[in-house]
This record gives structure tokens, C-alpha cells and sequence, in this order.
């Protein structure tokens, strides 16, 4: 059963928050059976038109709000319709609000013919206006939406979420079975499918997604929480400049972690019990996980958020140990991922955080053809020049061009025993000595390790490990958590156009001895 407009306000605001911004809909061109069609929609749906539009209060703050009516004419959009959101778009984007959408529409209005079709521009061009001035905007499709509804203002939310069992497509199954004379293949078409292949972000009740519109907009809208001025002191501190002090502990650290050989760091690195970015992920608070590239492709060895660590808001994105074996590492459908965060953060106004850890990029036919070289050069040049704050943590390992594409960040953290290196060191011994024996060998010659990466200038900080992360994995996540709130803390006191000016100068001067 379709949920109305009403119905779906109700249960998404606070109760009585809801104030109407709709006037009368603008007059359109319209034969006497048309008009006939408008005036029964009206009586039939107890609207005036397809969507309503207004504002209200979500567990106490003010947001805008769009929602379809599909008992109006299957909820398709015409210029009247068009024309409301359009209106109630630029007033969420005057009045500085983050903007709620739920479609549910068959599309198009045939009825006003190819003048309805072209609304779609307007309403798309009205969103990337909100969406530039760094107003959150949020969607929620409803069974169904269909067409041009689905591909404007249905598919341009930072995030995207849909009602169970929905039908959510371009060319509906009845168009598709009259033009073409068949059936559509079954469950393509449905919003589960959807989120299993990377085009939206999840499926959840309505009850649901207020939920993680509240924890969203935590994240987006409050701002960062001020760090209290000795949150390091209960925690052994971190290796390196940073928030905090150097003390004799600090100075054991270092030489322990510089006894430690290279080749050793990489064994240590390869532990299937070692702790990865989803145990990090557990000490953050606020936390709404993001699924895809929104384009079609998910790959399960990455993991993407909004959290905040320690009050500081971000997005993090990174390699998910969890999610890897020798037959399944990175694709470049990770890496497109990668930068679909990467677009958030700017377009949203808040900082990033990167999280390495990966044995490698695939190497197979298919990762070559769909672009895996193109996809770590356009990621590398997007953090370089990305206008926010930017963490990059060496959790791990740090194979090749997969780990390359996520380093060049504003500061750089590493734990003890993570390390970066242009392959394995397998790999780099069978290109120098056509064996892998040499491997131990080429780790150290390579200086792969945190603290060799520190003194190189490729790493601004160490997180120790107590010897071993895998031996301690909550003290341990909860040190790196604590390092990283620090360094967002830091940065965010800075200006972009400083940030971005220190970042050139840093990655311009790498490897020059001064």
C-alpha cells in the first residue's frame, strides 16, 4: 500500500512541527479533459497537486521538505508541480536548511507533454544551487519512482535511501513490455537490487531513516565538538608531532619501534586478526554508513561513513581487511567509490579521513579494462587539490597504486606497524633478484616502514602499537581514534585556502634532501 504525502510526513517530523509552503499551483495549459483529470486527482488524493512542500522540525531541528503524493496522478511531475519544488528548493537553499526529499512518482506528465519532460533541467539545476552552497540534501524513494523523477531530483542526494520491497527504475515494466513486447526481467527493478549494486544506500522503513537523518545531519550541520585540552593524557601518546606531548614513554616507543625489521612489519601487517578500519569505525559516534558509487558498482574491500571521531564531524573512507582475500582485492569500482567521498566532503564542507590498509589493487583483465590506472591517477590529483581538511591513516598494509591513491592528505598518521611500498616486497624482490627470497631483504632497503616513512616526510605521525595491534585491538582503535580527532581538531581551525597552499608545498617538496 502506497504511503501518502501526509502520511509520510507524519511519521518523518515531530509531531505538529509541519508548516506548508505551497501556494496555489501556477495555471498550465490544459484541454477540458485534462482539467477534468486535475479537478478528480484533487478530490481523489485530497491535494492540489503531486507534492507538497514546507518545512519542519526532525527531533527539534528545522528542515525542508519534499514529498510526492502519488494518489494525485501517480505523483507525476508537471510544470505546476516542477515549479513547487523548484520554489520550496530555493528557499531551503536562502534560508540555509538541509532538504529532505521523498518521491514517489510514475515520472513524467504526459499530459503537458514535452514542456513537463524538460522540468527535470530546472529541478536538477535548483539542486546543484542548494547543493553547492554546502546545504545537505537527503532522499527517500517510495513505491514507486519511475522515470523522470527517478533521474532528477530521485538520484541527486549525497545520500539516497529507499522503502522496502519499492519499484524504482527509469522505463517502467509497462512501457518496457509495450515498446519492446516482453516482460522486464524480474527484481531489477526494486530497491534492494538497487543497494545491492551500488546505486543507493540502503533499504529501510520510514521509522528508519529519520533515524539516520538525525545522525546525518549531527554529523553535517553541528559542527565540531572542542577536544578537551588533555584528551591524550589517559591514553599512551602517539610517535610524532601532534596534540600531544613527547615524554619518556614517547621516547621508548620510537626506539622500539625502530628495532623492529621491516620484514618483521610486514608479517606483523598480514595478521587475520589485526584490527581494521570496521574496529575504528565501532569507538566513533553518529555513525551512517554509505554503500556504492551511487552509479551502478559496489566493491565489498571498502567501507565509506559519516562519523564523527571524538566530536570532530568527517567522512571516512577506506580498504576493509575484512572484506579481502587473495581472489578479491580492489577494483577500480573501490576507487570510484573513493572518490565519491571525496566529492562529498568538499561538496559538504567537511573534513575527510582515509583509512589504508590493502594487499593491492586487483590484477585481472576486467580491473584493467574498466579503467583501475585512470582511477588511482584521478584520485591522487582529487585529494591533492580537495578544498578540505584531509587525514590519511597507514592502518596497515600499503600495497601499491591502491594505497598510493588515498596517501597525499593534510597530515599523515601511520601505525607502528603499517607500512607503504610500490608492491609487496615479494613482488619487489622477484624484479630484482627473480626470486622472492629477497624479499626481507627489499623490505628494509626499501624503507617501507612507519618510522622510515616518518623520517622521509611521507608520514607526520606514529600510533604504537603494545607490541602489536592485533594483541590489543580496542586500546589500540581507540588510540588511533583519539590521534585522528586531534589532527581533525587541528585542522579545521585552518583556512582552505591555507590547507591547500601547505599541501602543495608538501608533496612538492618530497624526496628533496634540504
Amino acid at each position: 500500500m502506497t504511503v501518502s504525502a501526509a502520511e509520510l510526513l507524519g511519521e518523518l517530523l515531530d509531531p505538529g512541527s509541519f508548516v506548508s509552503w505551497d501556494r496555489p499551483p501556477v495555471p498550465v495549459a490544459a484541454s477540458p479533459a485534462y482539467r477534468g483529470d486535475l479537478l478528480a486527482a484533487a478530490a481523489t488524493a485530497g491535494t492540489d497537486e503531486s507534492v507538497l512542500t514546507g518545512e519542519g522540525l526532525l527531533r527539534g531541528r528545522r528542515v525542508a521538505v519534499i514529498a510526492c503524493e502519488f494518489a494525485f496522478l501517480a505523483g507525476s511531475v508537471g510544470v505546476a508541480a516542477a515549479e513547487r519544488i523548484v520554489s520550496a528548493v530555493e528557499r531551503a537553499t536562502e534560508l540555509g536548511l538541509p532538504l529532505l526529499a521523498s518521491p514517489t512518482s510514475g515520472g513524467t506528465r504526459m499530459q503537458e507533454g514535452t514542456v513537463a519532460f524538460v522540468q527535470m533541467v530546472k529541478v536538477a539545476g535548483a539542486l546543484a544551487v542548494h547543493k553547492a552552497a554546502g546545504h545537505p540534501y537527503l532522499v527517500y524513494l517510495r513505491d514507486p519512482t519511475m522515470g523522470g523523477v527517478f533521474a532528477s531530483w530521485g538520484s541527486l542526494g549525497h545520500m539516497t535511501f529507499a522503502e522496502p520491497g519499492a519499484l524504482v527504475g527509469f522505463l517502467g515494466p509497462r512501457v518496457y513490455q509495450a515498446l519492446y513486447g516482453k516482460k522486464f526481467p524480474e527484481g531489477v527493478q526494486t530497491a534492494e537490487n538497487l543497494y545491492r549494486n551500488g546505486v543507493i544506500d540502503g533499504v529501510v522503513p520510514v521509522s528508519v531513516f529519520r533515524r539516520i537523518v538525525h545522525r546525518a545531519l549531527t554529523v553535517l550541520c553541528d559542527g565540531p565538538v572542542p577536544l578537551p585540552e588533555k584528551a591524550g593524557d589517559a591514553m599512551p601518546p602517539a610517535l610524532g608531532s601532534g596534540s600531544f606531548p613527547a615524554g619518556p614513554q614517547e621516547r621508548v616507543a620510537v626506539l622500539d619501534t625502530a628495532e623492529v625489521h621491516a620484514w618483521q612489519t610486514v608479517l606483523i601487517s598480514r595478521r587475520g586478526d589485526r584490527p581494521g578500519i570496521r574496529e575504528l569505525l565501532r569507538h566513533v559516534t553518529d555513525r551512517v554508513p554509505l554503500s556504492g558509487t551511487g552509479q551502478g558498482e559496489l566493491d565489498r574491500t571498502v567501507v565509506h561513513a559519516l562519523a564523527r571521531f571524538r566530536g570532530q564531524p568527517c567522512i571516512v573512507f577506506g580498504h576493509d581487511r575484512a572484506g579481502q582475500s587473495p581472489e578479491h582485492t580492489m577494483g577500480p569500482a573501490a576507487l570510484r567509490e573513493a572518490r565519491r567521498s571525496m566529492h562529498l566532503a568538499a561538496e559538504l564542507r567537511v573534513p575527510l579521513v582515509l583509512v589504508i590498509d590493502t594487499a593491492g589493487a586487483s590484477l585481472s583483465r576486467e580491473a584493467e579494462e574498466r579503467g583501475l590506472a585512470p582511477e588511482i591517477a584521478r584520485c591522487i590529483a582529487d585529494l591533492v587539490t580537495l578544498d578540505t581538511p584531509t587525514v590519511s591513516v597507514l592502518l596497515g598494509q600499503g600495497t601499491g597504486g591502491g594505497a598510493l591513491a588515498l596517501l597525499p592528505a593534510d597530515r599523515v598518521l601511520a601505525a607502528a606497524n603499517g607500512w607503504l611500498a610500490p608492491l609487496p616486497p615479494e613482488g619487489a624482490s622477484e624484479i630484482v633478484y627473480r626470486d622472492t627470497w629477497h624479499a626481507p631483504e627489499l623490505a628494509a632497503a626499501q624503507r617501507i616502514r612507519a618510522v622510515d616513512l616518518r623520517e622521509d616526510g611521507i608520514v607526520d605521525r606514529i600510533v604504537h602499537e603494545y607490541p602489536d595491534a592485533a594483541e590489543e585491538p580496542a586500546d589500540f582503535a581507540l588510540r588511533m581514534v583519539e590521534a585522528i580527532a586531534g589532527e581533525l581538531a587541528g585542522l579545521t581551525a585552518r583556512s582552505p585556502a591555507e590547507l591547500l597552499a601547505a599541501r602543495h608545498l608538501r608533496y612538492r617538496r618530497l624526496g628533496l634532501r634540504t
